[in-house]
């Protein structure tokens, strides 16, 4: 009859092999129902390749078989290791095979089989004994203890003292070297081998102190450890917990919880409560203070949580230290401040990513994060600041001693208050992927536009600086706009593009400003009134465009300019129809330059229309046409102001309809034209 399934032959399901360095073949005689099911280590190592395996299925086992000959003096054991699950289940009303059956009884034997093989390697009582007690003594009786047993036979908690066997220490695990127990031991140096108590109560201070004056590493086991002054990291210190389970309680806000005041120090895995601040990196007296880390730390309730603090001397700046996933719950003041006390540098270069500052209902009167000073490269990448509405002043702000700041996949939160705040001052602030959920502006910018944006602001989400573009394709371009309504002297500012001008009361000069000053600017300058106020164009310090001032008489005339930083250039203009006026006076009425047409009625009386002098600014260059338009004998004469008139005399208009257009070359008035 044909075998259907394996068998489960009475036998334990490892089999171990010292191995010679010959030998590839090595059979197992228990069965298996895959391949996986077998594991395979070398001197407790897990193997996983370099083998096959041959017999799966088979009642009377199989073979691992190997490419390479394990070499010798090793221990191989090949272990039958099931998931204790079951993954089948017989339909109801369905066949009921007994292959299938066969099948799942097979592998409930092969898993009682691997449960009895663990229960072999347990201590157990005798059999003729009646069990005893088998629970352990509490925690705390057996800390720092060995098991031992008492009168009765039962486990208890002995005193270690006196009770090692040899001073030596071998870790378990393959190629393990045995050292020196001593050696070993003062390798974790812990707080509490100083004296600290982290009961809540001892003030721990100077057991902090003491442990970091003889040792670099210093471990703080999980306890609350109060303190009454600063714990003060200098170069290539750790102060390293357990997590938040590790507590440095501050007993009040009037003193620093811990202060970095050296390089390559680090400070993990802790929490911290109270201080004025939580954690102060401020170079001392003698040090700089860069490169140090933070990291994993949760911070409850400080002034501040966070202070990087240029110091007082320039030679020793708080440049390149990294701050890694950190929370700041609570702050009365600021979550992150970076800012200058001295005369020192501003902190530069500083890394602060995935840290989170949450007001949680306290009344934080400053900022999440607050950059007041830093220059090249501060850089916030996924932080988050959520922020009480009522009292704080912002999410994440930019101060005005602050340059090329970066902020970067932000989260902002807070009712009434601006996402991103840029003081006056600020300059070349970068902001890329900003979450605005705080109320206010999603850029609240006094800085003048000097940042770039980049799907952050609102309504435009991008927003560029300094740009240079070689090739652009536009689908819609958009220009900086500025209406004015003025006389007098008005200086064009160019943060924009376009200036429309209205001078409806009363003459009005725009001053550009030096060429030098605007290399590469583009300006279009539009007069939008109908009054026949004379709007000038000029340079600040300069001779004007193409050399000279240009005038805009008449309602939308229009000029546009480019610098190129030597001297403003007219590039294009226009005379819009209609740049004609009427006018119907007697006596003497001064041609202005306003317009190109002057139509003149002296019906009333004789007119002396009276040029400029041809050497008058608004002249030079200048073409105008002069209509008398009445019926009457009243003349219309064409002098010159201090000079001799068009073509050396004075033109008269008798008649209805006679006109003249003239032009000045700078000297003279000269007739180009008579009907």
């Amino acid at each position: 009859m044909t075998q259907d399934h394996i068998k489960m032959p009475d036998i334990e399901p490892v089999i171990r092999y010292a191995t010679d360095g010959a030998t590839a073949d090595f059979p197992f005689p228990f069965p298996i129902f895959a391949s996986e099911d077998l594991a395979v280590t070398i001197d407790d190592a897990p193997v996983t390749s370099g083998f096959a395996i041959t017999g799966a299925g088979a009642t009377n086992g199989g073979t691992a078989t190997f490419a390479t000959a394990p070499a010798a003096g090793s221990t191989l054991v090949l272990q039958r290791v099931l998931p204790i699950e079951r993954v089948t289940d017989f339909l109801e009303g369905g066949e009921f095979a007994a292959r299938a059956l066969n099948t799942e009884l097979d592998y409930m034997t092969a898993l009682i089989q691997q449960v009895d093989g663990d229960n072999d390697a347990a201590l157990r009582y005798p059999v003729g004994e009646n069990p005893g007690d088998t629970n352990l003594p509490s925690r705390a009786a057996r800390a720092n203890k060995v098991l031992g047993f008492d009168g009765d036979g039962n486990p208890i908690a002995v005193s270690a003292e006196g009770s090692m066997a040899a001073p030596d220490f071998t870790a378990p695990g393959a190629g393990a070297v045995t050292r020196a127990s001593t050696d070993k031991f003062t390798e974790a140096i812990s707080v509490k081998d100083f004296g600290a108590a982290g009961d809540g109560v001892t003030d721990d201070t100077l057991a902090f102190a003491r442990a970091l004056a003889a040792h670099d590493a210093v471990f703080v086991p999980p306890g609350d450890y109060v303190l009454t002054g600063p714990i003060v990291l200098q170069d290539n210190q750790s102060l390293t917990g357990a997590g938040a389970a590790s507590v440095l309680a501050c007993t009040g806000n009037t003193f620093d919880a811990v202060q970095m005041t050296g390089r390559r120090s680090t400070l993990a895995r802790l929490a911290i409560t109270g201080g004025d601040a939580a954690v102060r990196l401020k170079p001392g007296a003698t040090s700089e203070c860069t490169q140090n880390s933070l990291q994993d730390l949760t911070i409850d309730m400080p002034n501040t949580g966070i202070v990087m603090d240029g110091g007082d001397d320039p030679n020793y700046p708080c440049y390149w230290n990294n701050v890694d996933r950190v929370l700041i719950e609570r702050p009365l003041l600021h979550g992150v401040h970076l800012t200058k006390t001295g005369g020192g540098d501003t902190p530069n270069a500083n890394r602060l990513t995935k840290v989170r500052v949450f007001s949680k209902g306290a009344a934080t009167t400053g900022h999440g994060f607050y950059v007041e000073h830093g220059q090249y490269n501060n850089a916030l990448v996924d932080c988050e600041a959520d922020m009480n509405g009522a009292s704080a002043q912002g999410c994440f702000t930019v101060g005005p001693a602050s340059n090329a700041t970066h902020i970067v996949n932000a989260y902002a939160e807070g009712v009434g208050l601006p996402n991103v705040k840029l003081e006056a001052g600020s300059q070349y602030t970068s902001i890329v992927n900003l979450t605005s959920n705080a109320s206010g502006a999603a850029i609240l910018d006094q800085s003048g536009g000097a940042y770039t944006a980049y799907n952050a602001g609102f309504p435009y989400k991008n927003r560029l600086d300094r740009t240079l573009a070689t090739d652009i394709s536009a689908g819609l371009q958009r220009f900086e706009t500025t209406y004015t309504d003025s006389f007098g002297l008005v200086d064009l500012d160019l943060t924009t593009s376009v200036h429309l001008l209205s001078s409806f009361g009363g003459a009005m000069t725009a001053r550009l400003p030096a060429a030098a000053d605007a290399q590469g600017a583009f300006v279009a300058i539009k007069k939008i009134d109908a009054s026949g106020n004379l709007i000038t164009i000029t340079e600040d310090g300069g001779p004007g465009p193409d050399g000279r001032a240009l005038y805009l008489g008449g309602e939308n005339d229009t000029v546009t300019l480019l610098s190129n930083g030597a001297e403003w250039f007219l590039i294009g203009g226009n005379r819009m129809p209609g740049n004609t006026r009427f006018v119907d006076t007697t006596g003497t009425y001064d041609i202005d330059m306003a317009v190109d047409v002057y139509l003149i009625s002296s019906f009333g009386g004789a007119v002396t229309a009276r040029l400029p002098a041809a050497d008058a600014p608004a002249a030079i260059g200048r073409r105008v046409t002069i209509k008398k338009t009445d019926p009457s004998a009243n003349l219309v004469t064409v002098t010159e102001q201090g000079g001799s008139g068009p073509d050396g005399y004075a033109q008269p208009l008798s008649a209805q309809y006679n006109a003249i257009t003239v032009v000045s070359d700078g000297g003279s008035w000269w007739i180009t034209g008579r009907f």
